[in-house]
């Protein structure tokens, strides 16, 4: 009888922590919808564009359509600063965030104030790093440009460093519903593992 209580009890226990971690994770992936499409761009130190794939020195079409949105806010005057990021990925020869520069460079960005983190290889990396180089440089605000499913957890990790961080999504692509809530789901994943203290 005692056995059959306890094995009633630790079920309950496991489909109670099911319950929650269920709710939890339609809660986040709420709040990532929900930001996904904020836009809240405002005078700020820097514009922060995070990276996204490259191909032999070329901007992808996704990193490109993040650039292009980045030199938008620059050229309304929103922040002073353009902070590029990501690292190799693939190509051994170029960043992301170098490739970010060298196309805002073309597109008449002065040098001097365009400043690369080129050594992160997850999103979580490449914040800490920018708010090394923001810490640095006394710098306490940011516009983060990413696809709008991002920023929810971008703004997340910067914030946590005290950084004041407003989203800006570029453009959205023609995805179809079920890729974006794909997106949706493994953004809010990714987040609950941050905050559960798991690199990813």
């Amino acid at each position: 009888l005692l056995g059959a209580q306890g094995r009633a009890r630790a079920a309950a226990a496991v489909l109670l922590g099911a319950t929650f971690f269920g709710a939890y994770f339609l809660y986040v992936c709420f709040e990532v919808w929900r930001q996904s499409g904020r836009e809240e761009a405002g005078a700020a130190d820097a514009i922060v564009v995070f990276g996204a794939a490259e191909y032999r020195g070329q901007p992808s079409p996704v990193l490109k359509a993040r650039l292009d949105h980045a030199l938008e806010l620059y050229r309304r005057a929103l922040a002073p600063r353009i902070i590029t990021t990501g690292g190799h990925g693939g190509d051994p020869r170029f960043t992301e965030g170098e490739v970010g520069r060298i196309y805002l460079a073309k597109n008449n960005v002065p040098s001097e104030v365009i400043l690369v983190e080129p050594a992160g290889e997850s999103t979580m990396e490449s914040a800490a790093a920018v708010a090394e180089i923001m810490d640095r440089m006394r710098m306490t605000s940011c516009i983060v440009v990413s696809d709008g499913y991002h920023i929810f957890r971008v703004k997340k990790m910067l914030e946590a460093r005290g950084i004041r961080a407003l989203g800006s999504p570029r453009t959205p692509g023609s995805d179809p519903p079920a890729r974006r809530a794909w997106h949706y789901a493994r953004q809010a994943l990714a987040y609950m593992l941050w905050r559960a203290g798991i690199r990813v």
